[in-house]
């Protein structure tokens, strides 16, 4: 009798075994899919450890948009007739961008092409632009004595002696002041932003000059401050400070400040693992033959936390995308590339700015925004790429232009403003998209 027992538990150990063996061989020939497709997957999302700087930083969308910029830029410097906006109506947007010379780069005119390529008659009567020179002497500039300047903007800006301290904003325009740049550039933005609220359009589009804009920005534009304005009005607020065309997944990752969360659900995940498996061997008791102690130690012991291993090794971004559309983004946002601001709201930003008088527009905005619990939207997915690889300080002007990287780190800072998922859309895609809301708008 006690022979046969042992021989009945020596078999049942070798049958347990085997299936722990066969459980363990099946898991990892899956783990090592899921690890293949996370790593396809993941490798331009800046908060997975698969992603891939060599070929994330690529300008593939961006290139084909600067090709469309150029042959309508190339049209509008020889155009006998300007393309600048010429409806009855007042304009919806004023679109700002305020430009300085750098050395070895010229953004200016490629952000002004993308802007405006492919905009029907109707869209572009829609937008007042200004193109704003802020140097005290615009000939330092390349594109003011190109024509494509005055046959594209509404209204092309300079300084206006009467108004300003020349002397002053020259003595900011050495090379030692361009490094700090914490007061010249506001001090442009400023002026610019004052300049657009006297044309006393509903919004006011602040643009920097190292940008790509994608084909249809405009139709996406409008649909987000409709929905920025409808979902303000069911939060029951009066207003909101902006709207964001641009950010960076760069600051979207895992957040260590949130260390406490992520333990108390991966341990969640675990017990949860560790309950079904018991509740099915005990309510379904065919079951227990497979789910013995071993198979699930293995199962919530070992493989659970492997996968939510991967699953935080694939990256926020990949794992928890922010959904189409338009979100509250009070953190995180950076930076100031792109803002849509009500015209409501022009006034105390200009107050703002001109009472610190030093310092950075976004960093100014957001402590501005924070003291007041001001509401702050962004619009996925980004229409506005930052192409910019140097600084308009100088700082980065002497540094090689991006080509394969083996690490973030070689990057600078302007290089690292990049919103990865931009460079993924299709041209044709866009341009039929764009098509149709140009036939709708104009049935």
């Amino acid at each position: 009798m006690l022979l046969n027992r042992l021989v009945s538990y020596q078999s049942l150990s070798s049958i347990c075994s085997v299936q722990g063996l066969r459980t363990s061989l099946f898991f990892l020939l899956s783990y090592v899919l899921f690890f293949m497709a996370a790593s396809r997957l993941s490798s331009r999302d800046p908060s997975s450890i698969f992603f891939d700087p060599m070929n994330a930083y690529d300008p593939i969308y961006s290139a084909t948009r600067i090709r469309q910029a150029s042959l309508f830029l190339d049209a509008a410097s020889s155009a006998a007739e300007p393309h600048m906006a010429n409806g009855p109506r007042q304009p919806h947007f004023c679109l700002g961008i305020a430009t300085i010379a750098r050395k070895g780069a010229h953004y200016f005119k490629d952000t002004v092409g993308t802007i405006l390529e492919g905009l029907s008659k109707e869209e572009r009567a829609d937008i007042h632009l200004i193109l704003f020179i802020a140097h005290t002497d615009p000939s330092q500039h390349p594109a003011f004595a190109e024509p494509w300047l005055d046959n594209l903007a509404d209204q092309v800006l300079l300084y206006n002696a009467s108004e300003i301290d020349v002397d002053h904003i020259r003595s900011l325009e050495t090379n030692e002041a361009k490094i700090a740049g914490r007061e010249k550039a506001l001090f442009d933005y400023t002026y610019l932003l004052k300049e657009c609220a006297a044309i006393n359009t509903p919004y006011v589009i602040m643009l920097e000059d190292d940008l790509v804009a994608l084909d249809g920005w405009y139709h996406r534009t409008r649909a987000a401050l409709s929905s920025a304005e409808e979902q303000t009005k069911k939060m029951g607020a009066a207003n909101w400070l902006y709207l964001r065309l641009f950010y960076t997944e760069e600051l979207l990752g895992w957040n260590s400040e949130e260390w406490p969360a992520y333990l108390f659900y991966s341990v969640a995940v675990v017990c949860f693992v560790v309950c079904v498996l018991l509740g099915i061997r005990r309510f379904k008791p065919s079951a227990r033959f497979f789910l013995n102690n071993m198979t699930i130690i293995l199962l919530s012991g070992v493989f659970t936390p492997l996968l939510i291993g991967l699953f935080f090794a694939a990256g926020r971004v990949t794992m928890l995308p922010l959904s189409d559309g338009v979100h509250q983004m009070p953190k995180f946002g950076c930076c100031s590339q792109a803002f849509v601001f009500p015209q409501s709201r022009i006034t105390e930003l200009v107050e703002l700015y001109t009472s610190k008088r030093i310092g950075y527009v976004d960093m100014l905005t957001e402590e501005y925004a924070n003291a007041r619990n001001e509401i702050r939207w962004a619009v996925t997915p980004s229409v506005i790429q930052h192409v910019g690889r140097k600084s308009s300080k100088g700082a980065d002007n002497d540094a090689p232009s991006v080509a394969k990287v083996k690490s973030k780190n070689e990057l600078t800072i302007a290089e690292r403003l990049w919103n990865f998922r931009f460079e993924m859309n299709d041209a044709e895609a866009l341009r039929a998209e764009h098509d149709a809301m140009k036939d709708r708008a104009g049935s």
